[in-house]
């Protein structure tokens, strides 16, 4: 068995942009996304609990990724992803709390 695992490629701590972790997390789809990988931890796309289909999920973590907001690993057949927590608060100290800590804006039709 192979101890070391294998993750998708995703940009070295030095290289990530605020613009791009932000106009990643600028989609509300994303930022549903963030909210519930940081409420569960890791998942795959098709375990999330968001309102789009799989597909779509994987799309918006492949953005999440190359934003360096997630870290995706190889696990067989599935690639589950996690937020990059730690990287991100070295990275922009505070950034991803007040985020995730930020009230969801109301939806004007409800």
């Amino acid at each position: 068995m192979d101890d070391q695992m294998s993750f998708l490629p995703q940009p070295n701590l030095a290289n990530i942009e605020v613009s791009a972790v932000l106009a990643a997390l600028a989609d509300p789809v994303r930022l549903t996304i963030v909210r519930e990988l940081n409420r569960v931890g890791e998942s795959t796309c098709a375990a999330l609990d968001v309102p789009v289909n799989a597909s779509t999920v994987s799309h918006h973590l492949h953005a999440l990724r190359e934003a360096g907001v997630v870290t995706t690993r190889v696990a067989g057949r599935t690639r589950p992803s996690r937020l990059r927590v730690d990287d991100l608060q070295k990275r922009f100290p505070g950034l991803l709390p007040a985020i995730l800590d930020a009230t969801p804006a109301q939806d004007p039709n409800s």
